[in-house]
């Protein structure tokens, strides 16, 4: 098992006025900082140097979440200008040191749609340009549309990520691809980035999983995998980050079995764990000393209404490889878009996303 050193840090004091401030993911618009080692999104190209640099000192790093994005209907015509597909939230994204979101979408054009689909989400390419444009650092494809169109749109989507160079994680070429982590050092801070779903169509889980020998997503379904993944993921790193598609449409409070893998990649050395599937709001917290977050909703999505409406940004703010702070930046969708919040509106819905931590089983600080 693998922990990060404890470092004793009260949510508290300078930690609060910087989450006032905006330190924990304000929208002052400051470029993010840059200095990636390198990626392992699937086919990712870019050689590392011979002789690598001294490690820079680690700093504070705030870390931005966004829910699922696809571009469907009204989203589609947005990919004629990518650099302004997102819309104003684009400034919150671009405020954290890196920011990341769930793509709900294969990434074709083309592909044969999956047998027994009602929705089949498809995007073209433009779309990483679209989350690049808006401050996203590196999504997940790990979630049951990522395969929306098969085969042959898993193809196209392994060609756009590598054509692209977007980090992408949860999907690949076979197993080892799939469950891989990307590395990227920010401020110092070595980060690793591992995406898995928990939720496939029962009749294409053989199809869509990936194996040893064959493209796909990476399962959640195998936890005995997910936590190697895991443990992988926090050899030479500092700060371990889960994506997880999971939990059941439209309730608001985890499944025991979200809990329990949650639990069991603690355990493993996550850090902090972050998710959806729900399309509305689930808790947030602390758990042993790693952040979890059981689901964020939608975030650039055609059909959002009423609860399914209700976004937002997750901030979290890392300090010695430990969450220490966290901060809610509630939003609602209007016309596919996140909006956020502001005046009482905002205040209400941060008491309404802090209500549902209630049945999560988390607690509002961190240990210390």
């Amino acid at each position: 098992m693998r922990r990060n050193s404890m470092v004793a840090t009260a949510l508290g004091g300078a930690v609060v006025m910087a989450l006032a401030a905006g330190a924990c993911g304000g929208d002052s618009g400051t470029p993010k900082a840059q200095g990636a080692t390198g990626t392992t999104a699937p086919g990712s190209a870019g050689a590392s140097p011979s002789r690598p640099a001294a490690p820079a000192a680690k700093q504070p790093i705030t870390l931005a979440f966004g829910g699922d994005v696809h571009f469907e209907g009204i989203l589609r015509p947005r990919l004629a200008s990518p650099a302004t597909a997102l819309g104003p939230i684009a400034r919150t994204l671009k405020a954290a040191d890196l920011a990341m979101v769930n793509l709900e979408t294969a990434i074709t054009t083309g592909g044969t749609k999956a047998p027994g689909k009602e929705f089949a989400f498809r995007a073209p390419p433009s779309a990483f340009t679209a989350l690049k444009a808006a401050g996203v650092d590196v999504a997940s494809m790990a979630n049951n549309h990522g395969m929306d169109y098969m085969d042959s749109g898993l193809r196209d989507s392994l060609r756009a990520i590598k054509a692209t160079g977007f980090p992408t994680v949860g999907i690949g070429r076979d197993a080892a691809e799939a469950y891989r982590a990307h590395r990227v050092t920010v401020k110092g801070n070595r980060v690793a980035i591992v995406g898995a779903t928990q939720v496939l169509d029962d009749h294409l889980i053989p199809a869509w999983t990936a194996t040893d020998t064959k493209g796909g997503l990476a399962s959640a379904k195998d936890v005995d995998r997910m936590v190697q993944a895991v443990r992988d993921a926090a050899k030479g790193s500092d700060v371990v980050i889960v994506h997880l598609h999971w939990g059941q449409e439209l309730a608001t409070c985890p499944l025991p079995r979200q809990k329990e893998l949650a639990r069991r990649l603690v355990e493993a050395g996550a850090d902090a764990i972050v998710g959806g599937h729900a399309h509305v709001l689930q808790g947030g917290g602390y758990m042993e000393g790693a952040y979890v977050h059981y689901g964020l909703g939608n975030f650039v999505f055609y059909s959002a209404n009423g609860p399914t409406a209700e976004s937002g940004v997750l901030v979290l703010r890392v300090e010695n490889g430990k969450v220490t702070a966290d901060k809610w930046k509630p939003a609602r969708i209007s016309g596919g878009l996140p909006r956020l919040l502001t005046g009482p509106a905002e205040a209400a819905g941060q008491k309404r996303w802090a209500s549902l931590r209630g049945c999560a089983g988390l607690t509002a600080r961190p240990s210390s």
